[in-house]
């Protein structure tokens, strides 16, 4: 394996990685916010562990798993941990103890988080999921799962509803207030979301959503589609659901196949030509990803050419993560009308790279998207025209920013 061209290609967003030998078994996982930061401390020369040492020496392979946030990825690590029994992640598996989440064997089961001793776990009479090196992660985490799908954590059984009840997390299976067939689903929505099994849970409710619908059980439908998007924000990390509601009207307005989680916007920066610079900003789950910033000084076009220039920084943006292998993101935005579009979109088809693109324009706030004559227009309180000029404007700003740090340069020179 070469060591740093492997890292190189390695994503800079939060995920959880594997570990494996040369046999193909997985000999150890971790998680981490940025996993090629997180990766490439391993190999450092003076890593002051002997333990660490004797395990990279043994690293003949690395898996990666992507995920929106370092909840997602607390959760997977501990199910992969589960799955693999990995002989290197000791701290999970020696005599100190650690959290579980545990769901009883119950007619309305309960679920809490304990401690005990992991060689002791056959003796509890629970399904148990974990060990968790990070408690206070997971009871976030446990406490966002809640809000969306409630559960009992009293225990004993209550006979009476309590705070819990009247505050949303709880249903009040202790006075029947929730059939068990009902709670039993909430129970199976928990699991797989402990046992990272997101596509199996987003399919469970989106037929359950379209079956009430059919049945024109609107609320029960909108309940469904409410803990759908709720969901989107637990793996996002956001800790609410409006980006949810803006990426799927956005998703509606322009005709993309999913609602998109990466947009990348494009600007162009000069006076009368000079000093031209491109800037570029990433957000992920609506929130600006400033490590995915990038800037460009212009070099091939001379003099007032914004087409040529957005060509310019396009073709430099994709063919750099096209040599290094890296991810596209799900939509492009382009700062400007059909022109810049059309100068992007020749770009993309050189390089065999499909990815959504439109534009933006400034004017009227015009979105202009490939092979169609007239553009789109959302009404200004649209959340997802929102988003664009949430977007559209960072990059300006950031283009800005640089070209006026040049102009200065130059002024001093």
């Amino acid at each position: 394996m070469d060591i740093k061209s492997t890292i190189k290609g390695l994503s800079v967003s939060s995920g959880v990685y594997l570990y494996k030998d040369a046999a193909g078994a997985v000999i150890y996982v971790g998680k981490a916010v940025n996993i090629r930061k997180r990766v490439e401390s391993y190999f450092r020369k003076n890593t002051g562990s002997l333990k660490t040492d004797f395990l990279v020496s043994h690293i003949a392979q690395i898996d990666t798993i992507q995920t929106a946030s370092e909840a997602e990825a607390l959760i997977l690590e501990a199910s992969l941990i589960k799955q693999h029994q990995p002989k290197y992640n000791v701290e999970l598996k020696d005599g100190k103890t650690y959290p579980y989440i545990q769901i009883t064997k119950e007619e309305f089961p309960l679920i809490s988080v304990i401690r005990f001793n992991a060689r002791n776990r056959k003796d509890v009479n629970a399904e148990l999921y974990g060990p968790y090196v990070n408690p206070t992660l997971i009871r976030e985490a446990l406490q966002i799962i809640r809000k969306i799908f409630p559960f009992r954590s009293c225990d004993p059984f209550a006979s009476q509803i309590c705070l819990f009840y009247h505050i949303g997390l709880c249903q009040g299976p202790c006075e029947g207030k929730i059939s068990k067939q009902d709670y039993a689903r909430n129970i199976r929505n928990v699991r797989l979301i402990l046992e990272g099994k997101k596509d199996d849970l987003y399919r469970h409710l989106r037929a359950e959503m379209e079956e009430l619908a059919r049945s024109k059980d609107f609320e029960g439908a909108a309940r469904l589609r409410d803990q759908i998007r709720a969901i989107g924000a637990l793996y996002s990390g956001t800790g609410d659901i409006n980006y949810f509601k803006e990426a799927e009207q956005l998703q509606r307005a322009i005709g993309l196949e999913r609602a998109p989680v990466r947009i990348e916007c494009f600007d162009i920066s000069n006076i009368m030509g000079n000093q031209a610079v491109g800037s570029m900003v990433s957000f992920l789950n609506g929130k600006p990803d400033k490590n995915n910033y990038r800037r460009f000084r212009i070099k091939t076009v001379k003099g007032i050419d914004d087409f040529q220039m957005i060509a310019e920084i396009v073709r430099r943006r994709y063919t750099r993560l096209q040599k290094e292998g890296l991810a596209y993101p799900d939509l492009i935005v382009i700062d400007g009308g059909k022109g810049q579009l059309g100068a992007a979109m020749q770009e993309l088809k050189k390089l065999h790279v499909t990815i959504p693109l439109i534009a933006l324009a400034k004017r009227e706030e015009e979105i202009f998207t490939p092979g169609k004559r007239n553009s789109i227009k959302l009404s200004h309180d649209s959340l997802g025209l929102k988003l664009l000029m949430r977007v559209r404007d960072e990059a300006h700003r950031f283009g800005l920013k640089y070209h006026t740090f040049l102009r200065g340069k130059e002024f001093l020179s």
